[in-house]
């Protein structure tokens, strides 16, 4: 194996860490309730520091990461990952946006998709981008790991507090 896969326990569920030799991380995806899974490989230099940086992140101390990752893709894909990384932590742009960005607004599908394509969740801020009309439209982790991020952000307000289950009904 060239490389190595590490499960990590976050708010959101179990996600996996995917690293090349060199440890850079190259994939980080949900889990989305699968079994749990085992480690693959040497651990990397890089997953403790990652596994800190999420824990200070999902708790609010962290708004930039900086941990070895290499996003492979072909060169557009490449370019709108680069860009994704510019919008600032607690601020979202639209679909639109991000392809006048790009230079050229007629390529929003393509840019679309290029976005979901991201192999490296929440360190490649894909979730920053939203609908027009803002509403959270697509999103490979699932639209409640979206809308949690951006909670987490400030994007969108806190959600209110939930009622204590279960329910005790009069």
């Amino acid at each position: 194996m060239n490389g190595s896969f590490h499960p990590l326990s976050t708010p959101l569920g179990d996600l996996g860490a995917a690293f090349d030799g060199e440890g850079r991380l190259i994939h980080l995806v949900r889990l989305h309730g699968r079994p749990p899974l085992q480690p693959e490989g040497p651990a990397p230099r890089s997953l403790p520091y990652l596994k800190r940086q999420l824990e200070a992140y999902f708790s609010g101390n962290l708004r930039d990461f900086n941990i070895p990752m290499v996003a492979e893709g072909t060169d557009f894909q490449r370019r709108v990952w680069k860009e994704l990384q510019k919008i600032p932590y607690g601020q979202a742009i639209s679909y639109l946006e991000l392809a006048r960005r790009l230079g050229d607004e007629k390529c929003i599908r393509a840019a679309a998709r290029a976005n979901g394509a991201n192999p490296i969740a929440i360190l490649i801020p894909c979730h920053r981008v939203i609908g027009s009309d803002g509403s959270l439209v697509g999103y490979a982790g699932g639209l409640d790991m979206k809308e949690f991020l951006l909670r987490l952000e400030g994007v969108l307000p806190k959600a209110p507090p939930q009622p204590a289950l279960p329910l005790v009904w009069d």
